[in-house]
């Protein structure tokens, strides 16, 4: 099969052997792939991963031996594979990450998955429409993680499509949410669904946001930057949290003082529940349509990739 490996900051094209599914795994033909923040940080060396990257993706089921009722289904999947016997396989010590940790991923043509990590998409949801499961998910994590009503002040620092998709998750749970950004025509994908938005374009210090919106009960740092946490503590009240969604591959100062003196949580938030999120796609809660900014077949990886990383980009699907 035809895949991708990120080497030294390279793409490489491979040819591998289709993965013999496991006894209690799927053979997963790969339909539609997404490229995200996480990817590139790979491929700049975020987490020292050496297989197939590629951890958003749909695909249809063409092989699994134990359980066959599955064959021909459309899926997406959970892509933390813990032991088995931890209570939380997402923090697992011993676990596997789907194209980010010790398990290839679906920068190919087929991806070997555990069966129970499978989730069926609903007939009304596009193929293209499910490869932003994982992302919505995460998004979604954060209601689990922090109290949140009507009235929470939040605001979301980063207009990135992760950003975006954070907006408009915690929209659904509080009227009081906010989004941050630096591109209008970004801003305008979550104004259009209801998120009120604030331009803080270069220049636009947090001084500027708190004289002009407030301080807020939670902020969120989803900049993709290193100066992202920073910019969120100093929006946050006293008390307040600060949810981390950004990962870097290096490591970021943050001012302790200020976290000490208003006692601050800062928590980090990865991967959520997939069957909520499939579930908000399927009643269209959140309309992802307007973040694909383009589609390019598997054969252009390196020209998807690169247009990933352009500033007006938001969703760069590979389609198989």
């Amino acid at each position: 099969m035809h895949a991708v490996r990120f080497e030294n900051r390279a793409i490489v094209k491979v040819a591998s052997p289709i993965p013999e599914p496991g006894p209690e795994e799927a053979l997963v033909r790969i339909l539609t792939a997404g490229i995200c923040a996480t990817d590139r940080a790979i491929f700049n060396g975020y987490a020292a991963f050496s297989g197939i990257p590629g951890h958003e993706f749909a695909g249809l089921v063409e092989k699994c031996p134990a359980h066959p009722d599955m064959e021909g289904k459309r899926v997406v999947a959970d892509i933390n594979i813990g032991c088995g016997r931890c209570a939380d396989k997402r923090h697992c010590p011993e676990r596997k990450v789907i194209g980010i940790r010790e398990k290839d991923g679906a920068f190919a043509e087929y991806c070997a998955v555990p069966v129970k990590h499978l989730r069926l998409v609903p007939e009304s949801v596009s193929t293209r429409h499910a490869v932003f499961t994982e992302p919505v998910a995460a998004a979604l994590r954060i209601a689990d993680q922090v109290a949140i009503g009507r009235n929470t002040r939040v605001a979301v620092a980063g207009d990135g499509c992760l950003g975006i998709l954070c907006a408009l998750a915690l929209s659904c749970y509080s009227k009081n949410v906010v989004l941050l950004g630096r591109h209008p025509e970004k801003l305008e994908i979550a104004k259009q669904q209801g998120v009120d938005t604030f331009l803080a374009g270069k220049g636009v210090p947090p001084e500027g946001v708190l004289r002009e919106l407030g301080s807020f009960d939670f902020t969120v740092d989803a900049t993709g930057s290193a100066s992202g946490i920073g910019y969120c503590i100093a929006l946050v009240r006293p008390e307040g949290t600060v949810v981390v969604k950004t990962t870097l591959p290096q490591n970021t100062a943050i001012d302790l003082s200020a976290v000490v003196v208003n006692e601050l949580t800062i928590r980090g938030s990865r991967c959520g529940n997939m069957d909520l999120a499939l579930d908000f796609l399927k009643n269209r809660r959140i309309d992802v349509e307007p973040l694909i900014t383009a589609v390019y077949p598997f054969s252009r990886f390196e020209e998807a990739f690169l247009r990933s990383g352009d500033q007006g980009s938001l969703k760069i699907i590979i389609e198989f």
